[in-house]
């Protein structure tokens, strides 16, 4: 069987922040495992490792450099870099995280929305400041309410689809955008295909971004879109940097082409320093820290366990495999 293990197999976690082998030992003290981290680190003790768990430190070329691997585990769920072809002919199994940080996410989409209409970040600033702000004469520049407002999700997988029931509570109508409009989505009061977003974008308050990075996804937010958007709309992304056209961003922000943006994902990543997003008042930025809680490790664990429980007896189906 493609990635059959030994009892007990070496597990090598792989990661710059993430104590993922301190989770693990709480559980599985007797499996060998170490944790590293750095790539430098990882490369140099491929060849014990049956076990491979990790996120961005991956190459392709260590599936030669490790003769003893027989599953890798993605403790992320993006797995663009990983060469699925190679993974197959290498017969060493892949698996994600995916749904690892639902709720996470989820919450995070909600406290940029809640955190852009309450003004919060705007608050903060002046208790920096130690400023007293007065009662605001002009109604377009107080703080706004969320009940009665459309959100429009565009992705309703588990992040999206814990959104729409978050955003319900807080008395919003949400429409959402996925493939299969068959299936309903609890919350969401109607479904729409992908090629009907644009035609919502004048409807929407808010416009949430919780897709995967795809050939149809990308660019997916440029300037035609933001044009389509209210002037008083929020754009959330909390999806992949590239899904949204940065610079058209930047712009209608500028224009107050739109309200505002709540942004957790960038192109690149850092996000340089001299982005005009840093000293847009209209932008709410965290540095993708969506998916990062005190449970993210557990989370990550909990999938590596089961998978390894169902190697232990030759079950190759896996917790999100993807190879």
């Amino acid at each position: 069987m493609a990635g059959a293990l030994p009892e007990p197999p070496t597990v090598l976690f792989a990661h710059p922040a993430y104590q993922l082998a301190a989770s693990f030992a709480k559980r599985r003290a007797a499996t060998p495992h170490r944790q590293v981290w750095t790539a430098a680190d990882a490369e140099a003790h491929l060849e014990d490792a049956d076990v491979l768990v990790l996120s961005g430190f991956w190459c392709n070329e260590w599936l030669t450099q490790a003769p003893k691997l027989k599953y890798v585990h993605v403790c992320a769920a993006g797995y663009d870099q990983y060469d699925q072809r190679a993974f197959a002919d290498a017969g060493v199994l892949l698996a994600n995280s995916s749904g690892v940080n639902v709720n996470a996410v989820s919450d995070h989409a909600m406290a940029l929305l809640l955190g852009l209409t309450r003004q919060i970040h705007l608050a903060r600033d002046r208790q920096a400041r130690a400023e007293w702000r007065a009662t605001i004469s002009e109604i377009g520049r107080r703080e706004d309410e969320l009940d009665g407002k459309t959100l429009v999700i565009y992705g309703l997988g588990g992040i999206g689809g814990r959104l729409a029931r978050l955003a319900g509570a807080f008395g919003m109508r949400v429409l959402g955008v996925k493939r299969d409009t068959g299936v309903r989505v609890e919350g969401v009061e109607a479904l729409y295909p992908p090629e009907r977003f644009t035609d919502l974008l004048a409807e929407a308050d808010v416009v949430a971004l919780t897709c995967p990075l795809t050939d149809e996804t990308r660019g997916l937010i440029d300037a035609e879109a933001l044009g389509r958007m209210k002037e008083t709309a929020y754009l959330i992304n909390v999806a992949r940097g590239p899904v949204v056209d940065e610079a058209a961003l930047v712009e209608a922000l500028q224009s107050k082409g739109i309200a505002g943006a709540g942004l957790d994902v960038f192109d690149p990543e850092p996000l340089p320093a001299e982005s005009p997003l840093w000293s847009l008042e209209n932008a709410l930025i965290t540095p993708h820290t969506g998916g990062e809680t005190r449970r993210y490790e557990e989370n990550v664990v909990d999938f590596l366990c089961e998978n390894l429980d169902r190697l232990a007896i030759g079950d190759a189906d896996l917790v999100n495999r993807i190879v």
